[in-house]
């Protein structure tokens, strides 16, 4: 299998389109080519930006009513994480990336062709419509996903129910899931970039921000920097709408948008308790 890192350099060139993405990227290729060909950092960018996001929710419920500035903001106040569910929540994802995910990544090296990266950088626009695409796509296959996974049984107890231990989310709950659902979390991710035909640039960016995104969906708080309160026109649930689909299991399956739920008559606002 051919190395990236060993395909020889051609001349980079300077896109005059594009002055603020076309130098970093010509960066990227000239100093970190070995980085950025390697088929495990989407892997390292997901599960650090997870670490990384989540770690100041957990000092928040850690602190409590210490730090009112931010309690206030908490959906469900009576209910606070201890530091035992925070533990076993980041155990469950740190198992889950060892044990399945990387081998997994180890197998497909093997399988997939290398990726290709291109010499030129992408647009902004580009990163926006495309990074736009990637997330409704993703926001109609899990919404898709989450409804059959609620509405069958015997599929919500072998695969979504672990998701579903606490009916008060926080940040490190974002990613206690089952091995099938993390796969099929982890399929659509790798795939839906090579579907569309984005930028490598394009894909990192997206996988940290819906990492963020979900992070914040989990959160526990109502905080008026969310990004469902930044963007308008009620376009995001954020963590109201996933917090109610916590307390309410049968409403609000969409991860990131509202429109599927508005349609299809799922969005249940939410009912803030004391």
């Amino acid at each position: 299998m051919l190395n990236m890192s060993e395909v020889p350099l051609r001349p980079l060139t300077f896109s005059r389109s594009d002055p603020l993405l076309q130098p970093l990227w010509n960066h990227l290729l000239m100093h970190h080519r070995p980085l950025i060909s390697s088929p495990f950092l989407p892997v390292l960018l997901a599960f650090s930006s997870y670490v990384v996001f989540s770690t100041p929710f957990a000092v928040m419920d850690l602190l409590g009513e210490r730090a009112p500035l931010f309690h206030k903001y908490k959906i469900q106040p009576g209910r606070r994480p201890t530091l035992g569910m925070m533990a076993r929540s980041f155990q469950t994802s740190l198992f889950n990336h060892i044990f399945f995910v990387l081998p997994s990544v180890l197998v497909s090296m093997f399988i997939l062709p290398p990726p290709a990266l291109p010499q030129e950088a992408p647009a902004l626009l580009e990163v926006f419509i495309d990074g736009l695409a990637l997330l409704l796509v993703f926001d109609t296959q899990y919404y898709i996903w989450h409804v059959v996974h609620h509405k069958h049984v015997q599929l919500y107890r072998c695969v979504h129910a672990v998701h579903h231990e606490y009916s008060a989310p926080f940040s490190w709950s974002t990613e206690q899931l089952s091995i099938p659902e993390l796969m099929t979390v982890g399929l659509w991710s790798n795939q839906d970039p090579i579907l569309l035909k984005c930028h490598p640039l394009t894909t990192w960016c997206i996988t940290v921000l819906s990492i963020w995104m979900s992070v914040e969906d989990h959160i526990g708080y109502d905080l008026p920097w969310g990004l469902n309160r930044l963007v308008p026109f009620g376009l995001l649930g954020g963590a109201p709408a996933h917090d109610m689909h916590h307390q309410r299991p049968s409403s609000n399956y969409a991860p990131f948008f509202s429109h599927w739920d508005k349609i299809f008559g799922t969005a249940v606002p939410l009912r803030k308790k004391n």
